[in-house]
């Protein structure tokens, strides 16, 4: 058996003709979503695969086995059900709610832009259509997305980001770990010249603030028009 124990999100940093010459495994969701499973190869040979608690194995990773060589994963099509919102009595809108009633009840969702993927459930199937919405049982790829702290960032759309740059925002700007800017001889910043102090004995002239006026009151004595 062949250890892997070291997962390449999407292939990342290797050259694609590469991963095309890589063997692979077809693998259902129940499968990827484990961090230790067993596996064959197109090649037939025999897989170990451990990585760290939590990952998950996406369609388009890559393993790297101990002996140096690549494993192209690919998610295998399994029974799911494809929801989409109906086009004659429903809005586009309608597939967010669903989406939304679905989350409350911790189910795996697979979400695109058009239509949502679950893992088969007659219960929930007759909730959807019962908020008018489209359910099919088809056989396709199921990526459902990670929790809010899930494996190594990837989502359905198997896209990983990373947001550690820094934001400039209007008005208030916080470069990431900037270092403290320390004055010295080889500084390139202009500085004010510092305030210069008037030699001993001379005298400066200081202007003198007038006293702030009188309020004006009106009366019979006042010269305005009212």
């Amino acid at each position: 058996m062949i250890i892997c124990s070291k997962l390449m999100p999407q292939g990342r940093g290797l050259a694609r003709v590469l991963i095309q010459r890589a063997s692979s495994i077809t693998l259902d969701w129940d499968t990827r979503q484990k961090s230790r499973f067993d596996a064959t190869d197109n090649q037939g040979r025999r897989l170990g695969v451990f990585l760290g608690r939590g990952v998950v194995v996406r369609g388009g990773d890559v393993l790297v086995a101990e002996d140096g060589s690549l494993v192209r994963v690919e998610a295998a099509p399994q029974s799911v059900l494809r929801i989409t919102a109906c086009t004659e009595h429903g809005s586009p809108f309608d597939l967010t709610r669903a989406a939304y009633h679905l989350g409350n009840r911790h189910v795996p969702i697979e979400l695109q832009p058009d239509h949502l993927k679950i893992e088969p459930d007659h219960v929930l199937a007759d909730m959807l259509r019962a908020m008018h919405m489209t359910v099919v049982a088809v056989s396709e790829p199921f990526e459902p997305e990670n929790g809010a702290y899930g494996d190594h960032g990837a989502s359905s759309n198997g896209h990983g980001h990373s947001h550690d740059h820094g934001h400039a925002h209007a008005g208030h700007e916080h470069p990431a770990h900037a270092e403290p800017h320390v004055h010295g001889p080889d500084c390139q910043h202009e500085h004010a010249a510092p305030a210069t102090r008037p030699p001993a004995g001379k005298r400066i002239a200081i202007p003198v603030r007038a006293a702030p006026a009188e309020p004006h009151v009106h009366g019979p004595g006042c010269g305005h028009e009212h």
